[in-house]
């Protein structure tokens, strides 16, 4: 299947197992984890280790601890929520490769499991340390990595650590397959009208995105901060909203590509604009042309929003990638919700890109009617740009091309 090594492919019986997960999830100031999906996500594929009968260790990151070990950067609530979804003891090690971690590892039963403290409090995690590596792969007789939110990155324990295993040995978790499944999917075979949402609050970061989608894609709604440098390129006064004065030129030619292309661009009519970004500032709702000097956009208003699900009503595979607005303050995330409200309507496939546009859905309670939300906000972007993910390259088979 796309030319991925499954961890079904493997024989796991009464084997040693190391599984690079992504828990990476949010907490508060009292170390409460506030969103679990990513470790819920998790679960199949250990289940499926356990019900192999295998020995498990498991490893992510968490944040971005500066220097070794930092207690607000601990992955001890992790396991006390592994140990509560799983209903058994997920014993947790106080270091990554050291005496503890070892000691514990080697002391392993069939069918228990054992997490490692934050990868990142080892230096060499984000150099690609192949010393690390080393260290890393003596805690499994198999490699699976189920941690697509990190497969963008050259990381020890996600790219110089396979380099220790070969075909028979190393396979990709059933998150990262679904998660490649979904996005090689719409790239190669979209079902028709296929429409790209594209948010958030940088065009830099989304661009080589939208080159690539514009002539996959049947219409294209851009929203989010980015679309103000779009606006600016069509000659409209955006006032103190958000621009990449360099990226101008590349909007226009972007909108002129689709254009040729045949593929329909939507941008805001109109949106809630403020002074200033705070919940007591003044706002006033204006089209997008007459956004008053001194006046910045923060949301899309009411036009554009209908305007929007119009546009979806018909699809039938939608890829939304990006906020509406700045939807963190209340104030400016109606468009969001309302965004996330009319795409979970549709009967479309709806693939929704991870980070901030997860959070958007699971604010909204729409994250259950959505047919895929990705758990790489990144990593997805990545995928969605046609390149090959330092995670998911090793994990192919040999002979097989993308």
């Amino acid at each position: 299947m796309h030319g991925i090594i499954s961890v079904k492919d493997i024989n796991l019986a009464n084997k040693s197992v190391f599984i690079r997960c992504d828990f990476n999830v949010p907490m508060d100031e009292f170390g409460n984890i506030t969103d679990d999906r990513r470790i819920f996500t998790a679960l199949p594929t250990i289940k499926y280790c356990l019900d192999q009968g295998c020995k498990i260790v498991l490893a992510s990151h968490l944040g971005r601890p500066k220097n070794g070990y930092e207690e607000a950067f601990s992955l001890k609530p992790v396991a006390k929520r592994l140990s509560f979804l799983l209903h058994q003891e997920v014993k947790m090690a106080t270091d990554v490769i050291g005496p503890d971690a070892k000691e514990k590892a080697k002391n392993l039963k069939q069918g228990e499991i054992l997490l490692l403290e934050n990868l990142r409090f080892e230096k060499g995690e984000t150099k690609n340390d192949e010393n690390l590596a080393r260290e890393l792969s003596g805690f499994g007789e198999v490699y699976v990595n189920d941690a697509f939110g990190v497969c963008h990155r050259a990381h020890a324990s996600v790219e110089a650590v396979v380099k220790f295993y070969d075909e028979n040995t190393k396979a990709a978790g059933f998150l990262l397959q679904k998660e490649i499944e979904f996005a090689e999917k719409l790239i190669k075979k979209p079902a028709r009208p296929f429409v790209a949402v594209v948010g958030g609050s940088k065009v830099s970061g989304k661009l080589q995105a939208l080159k690539n989608l514009l002539p996959r894609v049947d219409k294209l709604i851009i929203g989010g901060g980015m679309a103000f440098t779009f606006l600016k390129a069509m000659g409209e006064n955006i006032g103190n909203s958000l621009l990449e004065e360099e990226l101008v030129e590349e909007a226009l030619m972007v909108l002129k590509k689709g254009k040729e292309l045949g593929v329909k661009i939507y941008l805001p009519v109109d949106v809630v604009a403020a002074q200033s970004f705070s919940n007591d500032s003044a706002v006033k709702f204006v089209t997008a042309q007459e956004i008053p000097a001194g006046w910045m956009g923060l949301d899309i208003g009411p036009a554009s929003i209908r305007l929007f699900q119009e546009a979806i009503i018909d699809a039938q595979t939608i890829w939304w990638n990006g906020p509406m607005g700045v939807f963190e303050m209340d104030k400016f995330s109606k468009g969001s919700i309302k965004m996330s409200h009319s795409i979970a309507e549709t009967h479309a496939t709806t693939v929704v890109g991870g980070g901030d546009t997860a959070d958007v859905v699971a604010r909204a309670g729409d994250a259950d009617e959505m047919t895929f939300i990705s758990t790489g906000g990144g990593a997805s972007l990545e995928l969605i740009e046609g390149k090959e993910l330092p995670g998911v390259k090793p994990l192919r088979r040999s002979g097989v091309e993308q």
